[in-house]
């Protein structure tokens, strides 16, 4: 009995070591919890990006399915706190896609509200065939950001990305888009990743990867530090589902 006790109290003992450590994480990526209270006493952990040396938060903000909704005020005042949370942590990187509904258009929103648009580095994604539509597709994001240049675009899920990727080097050269990546959320799209990595110039590539998905430690993370490429990581709370298991 004396035992099984002991390790039930070393077990509460570890879990609320954990939980601790999620609170300071979960301010800088905007979800809410009871312990954020003193998680901005310590500066930010920054990471360069390797083409630049341009330093970012390590956590940034990811707004699918959580910023698609529409305009009623009850959920945008939500998102504004969540919002006003993430910079203040201070955070930077905000990650969307016209692929997740209104998103694109609640961050421009929020952002010219709060008057912090100047402040936040914010990756899109370009997600269409062809060369004008992927344009088009970009121009209106831009409208929807309230932004004249972006900071990064992502070819999403590597739709047709010969062609958006020379685009990309285009606006990149005329100072419309700062930087350009790669994205894919399955493991199995890591080979044709890895393959992108040693034959195109990048500056970022996005991918799937957590505690419980650790497929990308084998070859694409050694890669793109090898390439010098900054990685974006998504997913990395399996969309909630490792919180749930704590």
């Amino acid at each position: 009995m004396a035992h099984t006790r002991q390790n039930r109290d070393r077990f509460e003992i570890e879990r609320r070591r954990l939980l601790k450590t999620l609170g300071g994480i979960c301010l800088a990526c905007g979800l809410p919890t009871r312990l954020t209270a003193g998680a901005t006493e310590s500066p930010p952990i920054l990471r360069p990006i390797p083409s630049s040396g341009e330093l970012l938060p390590a956590v940034g903000l990811g707004t699918a399915w959580a910023f698609d909704v529409d305009d009623t005020q009850q959920k945008r005042a939500r998102l504004g706190q969540v919002m006003q949370l993430f910079t203040a942590a201070p955070g930077r990187l905000i990650d969307t896609s016209p692929m997740y509904g209104n998103a694109e258009t609640v961050i421009g929103d929020l952002c010219s509200q709060l008057g912090v648009c100047d402040s936040l580095f914010v990756a899109t994604k370009v997600w269409t065939e062809g060369k004008q539509d992927g344009i088009r597709q970009i121009e209106a994001s831009l409208r929807r950001l309230r932004r004249e240049t972006l900071d990064l675009i992502q070819v999403h899920n590597l739709i047709d990305w010969r062609t958006h990727l020379a685009t990309l080097r285009e606006w990149k050269q005329q100072g419309r888009v700062r930087y350009l990546g790669i994205t894919h959320y399955r493991s199995d799209a890591f080979p044709e990743l890895e393959r992108l990595l040693r034959t195109e110039e990048l500056d970022f590539v996005q991918f799937n990867y957590s505690i419980a998905t650790r497929d990308a430690e084998r070859r694409l993370l050694p890669l793109a530090r090898d390439q010098g490429v900054a990685v974006i990581v998504n997913r990395p709370f399996e969309k909630g589902a490792l919180f749930r298991r704590v």
